[in-house]
């Protein structure tokens, strides 16, 4: 089953501590729809899209130059049966000089075949990997998620009343915002906040 897990390699002319800086500004090149802190051990922060897909993550290993881990604490999605996919898995970066060029070595441990979500999560790997860290670390400049143009705003009331209900914590009350002007929060879910307060964050798949 391990060989099976997503893994993808990609070769930079660069310097692996350029490498390592650049995985670590996740925002420069997953996804500007990130709350938290996402470079220092034992960081947790929130990833999300839309209300496709929303993940909250833990830096669990960092080897300065060398390697990144994250362990995915939780997540949800909108597309697949089990929604929970993803939750447990970790996610590694291995940093190591070739010659005169620098190998980024990413796998998403976890991430098989016979997951719902494979075939859309291994091609947003990769072409996340391959296109937007690759060029972050050649260029300096990234292609991450662009953040949304004005926030989708829930009104603290409605939350409050979802939480006392215990509906906050239902994953089904996302579907009662399709369609509408208002768009699901990662406050209907407490366990994606990031701090102790609602994670308004973003995704990629």
């Amino acid at each position: 089953m391990n060989d099976q897990n997503f893994t993808t390699t990609i070769t930079v002319d660069r310097t692996p501590e350029d490498a390592f800086a650049a995985i670590n500004s996740v925002r420069g090149w997953w996804s500007e729809e990130i709350e938290g802190s996402t470079d220092k051990l034992g960081d947790e922060w929130t990833y999300r899209y839309k209300v496709v897909h929303i993940c909250k993550m833990k830096i669990t290993e960092l080897i300065p130059g060398k390697k990144v881990v994250w362990l995915v604490l939780d997540n949800y999605f909108n597309f697949t049966q089990d929604k929970t996919e993803w939750k447990g898995t970790e996610i590694t970066f291995e940093v190591s000089k070739k010659g005169d060029t620098t190998e980024i070595r990413f796998t998403h441990l976890g991430l098989v075949p016979e997951y719902e979500c494979f075939d859309i999560c291994s091609n947003a790997w990769g072409s996340y990997v391959n296109g937007s860290l690759r060029s972050l670390i050649a260029t300096g400049k990234g292609k991450p998620n662009q953040k949304e143009k004005g926030s989708w705003e829930i009104s603290r009331s409605m939350i409050k009343r979802l939480a006392e209900s215990g509906r906050g914590r239902d994953r089904d009350i996302w579907t009662q915002c399709d369609g509408r002007s208002e768009s699901p929060d990662s406050a209907f879910h407490p366990r994606f906040s990031v701090g102790g307060e609602a994670a308004k964050t973003s995704d990629t798949k």
